[in-house]
């Protein structure tokens, strides 16, 4: 009786040619994307990576200073002095990360990003110890905004990357 119902059906497609055909629909829909995205112009800058750029800048004069008080006083912090080696160091990489995106380099934006989903899990994880709940709450509202800016960072890169249109 099973056969019966079959003939002059097509059969269900395989696995594999579903796994395919919806591998192709969603390259369709990724070029469709990808065509929207309008290329920087030669000195633009999405909001997203000045805003990026302006929090890195900031965190490294912050620890700028830190490195300099670390090494000329005898400061301590829970009983450790703490080492100006380390947060002139860290210092240098967030200076170096706000240079790159301040000019929309690539690699600066997703060392942005990675700090940015650090961040996140971090957050999580304090939300799972929250004490509180005026600190879950605040904490839940670092989730969001911080992983609001991952997601607007997320539309920078792309158009980072593209490739400029040169007219022939």
């Amino acid at each position: 009786m099973a056969s019966s119902k079959r003939k002059g059906k097509t059969p269900p497609p395989k696995r594999k040619d579903r796994i395919t055909s919806g591998y192709a629909k969603a390259e369709q829909k990724n070029q469709a994307i990808r065509e929207s995205l309008d290329p920087l112009a030669p000195e633009e800058r999405p909001r997203a990576v000045t805003a990026g750029a302006a929090f890195s800048a900031l965190i490294a004069l912050i620890f700028w200073v830190s490195a300099v008080i670390a090494a000329v006083t005898d400061t301590t912090v829970d009983g450790n002095e703490p080492n100006p080696i380390s947060l002139a160091a860290f210092a240098l990489i967030m200076s170096t990360m706000a240079w790159g995106m301040w000019r929309s380099r690539y690699w600066a934006v997703l060392g942005f990003q990675m700090l940015l989903v650090l961040f996140l899990l971090a957050a999580a994880a304090g939300l799972v110890t929250a004490a509180s709940i005026p600190q879950a709450l605040g904490t839940t509202v670092l989730i969001i905004i911080v992983g609001a800016f991952f997601y607007f960072m997320v539309k920078a890169m792309a158009r980072i990357q593209m490739p400029t249109r040169d007219p022939r």
